[in-house]
């Protein structure tokens, strides 16, 4: 049964996709069409398109819009032809990438088009950032992002905004990757990402145009359970600089209640690359970030207070694991010596799992004030949150008895 099980995943899937598709918009007497072609590779011989879907036994395609052009209001989607993860280069690859590949592949730029002033690195998996961070080089940003959460980036997709040095390739290879995306790959880096004979590594040129694609728009589908489909824009974060963040106001009771001080220039570059960062993050969500790196992060969660509790307790594991992976070159739960455990965990507990100073980040606003405080008794310093609760006045209080700044973007940034 096992070895049957492993061969369902070494299996090529058939799939049945017409090699074109078109997608019309209908309105009395205007049609708008958008037309895509089917994308393959050719790997060993063998001409295919994606592997499977998301699970072996679910066929699947990768269209490419090559066509047409969706006009609504004052809106239109990106025009045909500016190919990202919908065209991409496979340099090496072992086996035809699968969907959850090109799906993690997708939401690494999604997030990397935000960032373009420093290098930068995202790991991804499962479709969402395991570990996000900006350095002075390549192969430091891949290693802090790495570090975030080392146990959650085994067998992730990496992607860098910057052609990858032999640096940064020797940091990569000395981890388990499933994926690679790079604008470009300096003499020498191909071989060393040769000794991982399945990992694909992605050439997208593109990326080196990825902040075109800021502010920009596709139209997004989801298919219901009866075949129904909704359609809606992609999302698009209108807080991309300082100016976006207000500080944090509102009215309540017959009284005005403000944050009674504003980030700093460290705490405002930790806020911004976090609200960023957020949206490749799947909702209800809370990070937590510290010098331009994630500390940990939540998602997925159903409420807000539990969300910011699981990504404060990821943080707090994580850093328990990396500092006893950095001592001893071994996880943290397969550390047997309770003496070594005890000092680690005395470290983590006295840096608060690295969260203090941090700055906190929530995707919608926070109901009630103890998500907030979830925070606060970790030591953060900032808070950044969309605002428009009826409560935004206790959390606003709560910042201000704690001495933390808190900004408002004005804009909700769920992820579904």
């Amino acid at each position: 049964m096992a070895e049957d099980l492993k061969k369902m995943y070494r299996t090529i899937m058939d799939d049945h996709f017409p090699p074109n598709m078109e997608i019309s918009f209908v309105d009395r007497d205007r049609r708008q069409t958008l037309f895509y072609e089917k994308v393959t590779w050719t790997i060993d011989a063998v001409q295919k398109g994606l592997r499977y879907g998301e699970n072996p036994g679910q066929e699947a395609a990768l269209y490419r819009m090559v066509n047409g052009n969706l006009v609504l209001g004052e809106t239109q989607t990106i025009q045909p032809g500016q190919y990202l993860a919908s065209d991409i280069e496979l340099l090496q690859s072992g086996k035809h990438p699968g969907k959850t590949n090109l799906t993690d592949a997708d939401n690494s730029l999604n997030i990397l088009r935000y960032f373009t002033d420093r290098p930068t690195a995202v790991i991804v998996k499962h479709n969402n950032p395991c570990g996000v961070a900006q350095a002075e080089t390549l192969e430091q940003a891949y290693i802090n992002a790495n570090r975030a959460d080392r146990v959650a980036a085994f067998g992730g997709c990496i992607a860098v905004n910057r052609s990858l040095d032999i640096a940064a390739a020797e940091a990569i290879c000395s981890q388990y990757a499933e994926v690679v995306v790079a604008p470009e790959f300096e003499q020498g880096v191909m071989d060393i990402f040769f000794r991982k004979k399945n990992l694909r590594v992605i050439r997208i040129g593109n990326i080196e145009r990825l902040q075109e694609f800021v502010g920009k728009r596709c139209v997004e589908f989801k298919s219901l359970i009866d075949g129904g489909i909704i359609t809606q824009w992609s999302f698009v974060p209108q807080a991309r600089s300082r100016d976006g963040l207000k500080p944090a106001r509102c009215e309540a009771n017959g009284n005005v209640y403000q944050t009674h001080r504003m980030p700093t220039d460290r705490e405002m570059e930790d806020l911004l690359f976090g609200w960023l960062v957020e949206a490749g993050v799947t909702s209800n969500s809370v990070l937590y970030v510290k010098d331009l790196t994630t500390v940990g992060i939540g998602t997925g969660e159903q409420d807000r207070v539990g969300v910011a509790e699981i990504a404060r307790d990821k943080a707090y594991r994580k850093l328990a694991d990396r500092y006893c992976f950095e001592a001893w070159q071994t996880p943290y739960n397969d550390l047997k010596d309770p003496d070594r455990k005890a000092e680690i965990d005395a470290r983590v507990s006295a840096e608060k799992g690295g969260l203090l100073g941090a700055s906190m980040v929530s995707d919608a606003f926070f109901p009630f004030r103890d998500g907030v405080d979830v925070g606060i008794r970790e030591g953060i310093s900032a808070i950044v949150q969309p605002g428009g609760s009826n409560n935004d006045y206790q959390s606003i209080e709560a910042c201000n008895d704690a001495d933390v700044a808190m900004v408002f973007t004005e804009q909700r940034s769920f992820k579904h």
